[in-house]
């Protein structure tokens, strides 16, 4: 390929200079693109022409420009930290080939952000805020005990600490600014709450929300957040504390999640909660949770459940649907259980704010008609199911029967498509 049909995308890192090969990629380009500290600090030759990186399409545009003529030298283009992490170099790939890049990426914010804080970085998970819905990155923040958000207008220290006030006990903000330079670099330690009283500035490259007691998780083989859980999900009834067998079955319980869908940085309500059976197995998945109780000692069973299976689930001890006016964001999903002559009520609230679907158990055929119509008259698509299963059970004489389980009603309901909101990974 031609040297002048070439773009060089250097990450400029954490504030260290230029290696002298990306220097001398600087001195002989046509075309330097970068923001306004990147192109002061560079040795950009004045035969060079300079585009000072703002919105992105006039920088894609002068690049076509020059691409097109033939100009002299390459095109430079400057980037914070590992411009493929997050970065330009997606813009570039996706516009002009990724054979036609050259990146040389320096030291990304995570990394430098987790090694201050000497910790690794291989089980973080990694969200951008910028330009995206923070109510994303403070799900995830929810749900992971670490978690590295990369801030932007509007989505800094300040609003992620707000969000996460009420969030999980123990969180802990480390707020990272001027990464690499010498002066102005600040590594703090605070919590969600100091963080929402204090104006941060503009410098804030990243921060990580920590629970210190897991921080330090164990060694993996795949980095990033875990796939699914550990060992299946629907998992049987005595691997949870419950009263009674008050509890979602399995086999419920198995439909209820693949209605529900969760995932990573979304938010399910679990209201009825009992055990907290459902809202644990979302927590697994990685999304985070909500559960609503009304009975004290069903509080602290969800609590001890959660604690039991290792995640975060954010505990309400309230009567639904009144309970539900004091919860600020909407969920995604929401599971609908308990059963009590006030379900209708409670599908229809939950219906209301549901950002893609409800799912509603009901073991009594008479509120069936009640539950739908709650559904449909939130707008919601509604389907259902009368689920009926038989269990192996043994007999005397080594021989086998099958147990049948009571029957479930199991109705969901789905927002259609034109104003469900979808959520950016």
């Amino acid at each position: 390929m031609n040297e002048s049909t070439k773009i060089i995308v250097v990450g400029t890192g954490t504030g260290a200079p230029l290696a002298d090969q990306a220097r001398a990629a600087v001195a002989g380009a046509g075309l330097v693109v970068g923001g306004r500290r990147h192109l002061a600090a560079a040795p950009v030759p004045d035969t060079a022409e300079r585009v000072t990186l703002g919105p992105l399409a006039p920088a894609l545009e002068a690049i076509a420009r020059h691409l097109e003529k033939g100009g002299a030298g390459p095109v430079v283009v400057l980037a914070s930290g590992d411009p493929g992490f997050f970065g330009i170099v997606r813009a570039l790939a996706e516009r002009f080939g990724g054979a036609r890049l050259d990146v040389r990426p320096g030291v990304s914010s995570v990394a430098a952000a987790c090694a201050r804080a000497g910790l690794p970085w291989d089980d973080a998970v990694v969200v951008s805020a910028h330009g995206r819905a923070l109510r994303t990155a403070v799900n995830v923040c929810r749900a992971h005990p670490k978690v590295a958000v990369l801030t932007g207008p509007g989505a800094g220290p300040a609003e992620l600490g707000a969000a996460l006030a009420d969030g999980p006990d123990g969180r802990v903000l480390v707020v990272a600014r001027a990464l690499g330079d010498p002066d102005a670099e600040r590594f703090e330690r605070v919590s969600p709450t100091e963080a929402a009283a204090r104006d941060w500035g503009e410098a804030v490259n990243v921060v990580l929300c920590l629970d210190p007691a897991r921080a330090l998780g164990p060694v993996r083989t795949v980095a990033g957040p875990r796939t699914g859980p550990a060992g299946g999900w629907a998992l049987p009834e005595d691997a949870f504390a419950h009263r009674d067998s008050m509890i979602t079955k399995a086999e419920v319980r198995a439909l209820a999640l693949a209605r529900l869908g969760p995932r990573l940085g979304e938010l399910v309500w679990d209201v009825g909660a009992g055990s907290g059976s459902v809202a644990v197995e979302c927590a697994r998945f990685g999304t985070a949770v909500v559960a609503v109780e009304k009975t004290a000692d069903g509080v602290g069973r969800i609590r001890a459940n959660a604690a039991a299976h290792g995640v975060d689930v954010h505990v309400v001890h309230g009567v639904a649907p009144e309970a539900l006016a004091g919860l600020a964001d909407d969920p995604d999903a929401v599971f609908v259980g308990g059963g009590g002559a006030d379900l209708p009520d409670v599908a229809a609230a939950c219906a209301r704010r549901a950002r893609r679907t409800v799912v509603v158990a009901l073991a009594a055929l008479d509120r069936v008609p009640a539950a739908r119509a709650a559904l449909t008259g939130a707008g919601l698509d509604v389907d259902g199911v009368l689920l009926q299963s038989s269990r192996l059970a043994p007999l005397p004489g080594d021989v086998t029967r099958l147990a049948a389980a009571n029957p479930v009603f199991l109705l969901w309901g789905v927002r259609p498509p034109a104003t469900a909101e979808g959520v950016a990974l």
